[in-house]
């Protein structure tokens, strides 16, 4: 199992448009068969001293394997996904762990 979380920080977190447009994308990744589950979300109302709660969305797969993601960042969705929607954030930070 491999688990990927992905982490984005807006241009212009003040826009509501750009945050909804940014989730309408993230939203099509759904069109994609690699991965076991996906889950979109926002920063929890939790704050702790170590919660990093800077973000806007975030993104987590989890993929039978190393082969299904990598299947994953070759697919025509996601990477229209990049294409249309890289303009609306200034930072992704990913993290994949494997069990």
């Amino acid at each position: 199992m491999l688990v990927h979380t992905v982490y984005f920080w807006l241009n212009n977190p003040d826009s509501d448009d750009d945050r909804q447009a940014l989730r309408a994308g993230l939203e099509t990744l759904k069109g994609i068969s690699h991965f076991e589950a996906l889950y979109i979300g926002k920063p929890a109302e939790t704050r702790r001293p170590v919660i990093d709660h800077s973000y806007d969305w975030s993104l987590t797969y989890i993929f039978k394997d190393l082969a299904a993601h990598d299947a994953y960042q070759e697919d025509p969705i996601h990477l229209k996904f990049v294409e249309d929607c890289a303009r609306y954030w200034n930072r992704v930070q990913v993290y994949d762990a494997v069990e």
